[in-house]
């Protein structure tokens, strides 16, 4: 029997609603920071709505400093970057703005800061995290423009190694946002193919989650109403970007996807990490892409878990019918069906495969991943 005996913890305070984005400079008042620094990403950092809030920062006494250079899988070169513009300009918190990138480079900008311990120190594993001074982390607002990662109600920051390009995740409690601002409205100018990849993202989520075999039922009913959510309002967002009610359920979904990973991630995501690190291929996308070879790698024991799902989500034919699901919306979504359409080649299998062993994504699959099982999933993917 499963032991009925676990650690939970559950988000922060989030400001959830279209036009919220107007609250920034009062919620960082109300969090005690007065010089905000606010971390995006290089293509955000052009567009109206950072512009707007830098506006409304600057209108409220707070200056309009923003730090923009995020790779799409942030470095620490990056995050170096960013703390030497934090301690230049003298901040005292961090705004982070955008989509995963942006958000995770902004957390670890805050808990980076003031440190003297390597960011590589404070992986997330055993009690590594209390390796950093917990005084000197920098407060935090997450204010999300994409659906699909949820680091805005996370306690970790995905950080790619660029020597040996793997992904790390950093941990710290104290990495989970303050406040976080989530207005459907900053999400409606995505580009298609962002809201498709990290709408999936959000799905591989709550599915990955649902899927894990740990002990955590708040996390499974989250993770099965998140499901719904993306069925139901993905292919909407996606279609009418300026459906305001679907990007609304979508941003819903991606925070309940971060809760819900808390019961833990799989095959997806250690497949998932390697890809991007050593290619620069989008996450979301890659976890798309993956995803209907690894329900048939773990179908044996899923199945009966599936079936259930799928009569939640009204789709017909169990398993079967669930996957046929997942790989319809893949096809509307334009979606890569292959690995190899995303540039992944054969001779970079075995490097891939030690690389997905390494993360600690795997220990959550429900089928043990080995390098035999986990190779041959890989050829499948391409």
């Amino acid at each position: 029997m499963t032991s009925l005996t676990a650690n939970w913890s559950y988000p922060t305070a989030v400001k959830f609603g279209a036009g919220r984005i107007s609250e920034l400079a009062e919620h960082c008042k109300s969090t005690g920071i007065s010089r905000p620094l606010l971390v995006t990403d290089k293509a955000l950092a052009t567009l109206p709505i950072t512009k707007a809030a830098l506006d409304a920062l600057d209108a409220a006494g707070l200056g309009r400093a923003v730090f923009s250079e995020v790779d799409p899988n942030p470095n620490e070169i990056n995050l170096e970057a960013g703390i030497a513009a934090y301690l230049a300009g003298g901040h005292d918190g961090v705004v982070c703005f955008g989509g995963g990138s942006a958000l995770d480079l902004g957390k670890l900008v805050a808990l980076m800061c003031h440190q003297t311990v390597s960011i590589w120190d404070l992986e997330d594993i055993g009690d590594w995290y209390t390796r950093a001074d917990a005084d000197k982390i920098a407060p935090i607002i997450a204010v999300p423009t994409t659906a699909g990662t949820g680091s805005e109600v996370g306690r970790a920051g995905v950080l790619t190694n660029s020597v040996t390009h793997k992904k790390k995740i950093i941990f710290h409690p104290k990495l989970l946002p303050t406040v976080t601002i989530c207005d459907p409205e900053l999400t409606v100018g995505m580009p298609a193919f962002i809201t498709a990849g990290t709408g999936m993202d959000a799905l591989a989520h709550c599915l990955e989650a649902y899927c894990s075999p740990f002990f955590h039922p708040m996390s499974q009913g989250i993770a099965l109403e998140g499901m719904r959510l993306v069925f139901e309002n993905l292919p909407k967002a996606y279609a009418t970007p300026t459906d305001l009610e679907a990007r609304a359920q979508m941003m819903a979904a991606a925070a309940m996807g971060a809760v819900a990973f808390q019961k833990g991630l799989g095959a997806i995501h250690s497949l998932s990490h390697p890809v991007g690190a050593v290619y620069g291929t989008h996450h979301g996308t890659t976890n798309a892409c993956v995803m209907p070879m690894v329900l048939d790698f773990n179908r044996a024991l899923i199945e009966a878990r599936i079936e259930k799902a799928a009569a939640y989500l009204g789709i017909a034919g169990g398993f079967d019918g669930f996957k046929a699901a997942v790989m319809a919306l893949r096809s509307e979504l334009k979606i890569p069906e292959t690995l190899s359409a995303m540039g992944v080649k054969a001779e970079d299998l075995d490097m891939l495969t030690d690389m997905a062993l390494e993360d600690p994504s795997c220990g959550g699959n429900p089928v043990e991943m080995t390098r035999e099982n986990t190779r041959a999933l890989f050829q499948a993917c391409l």
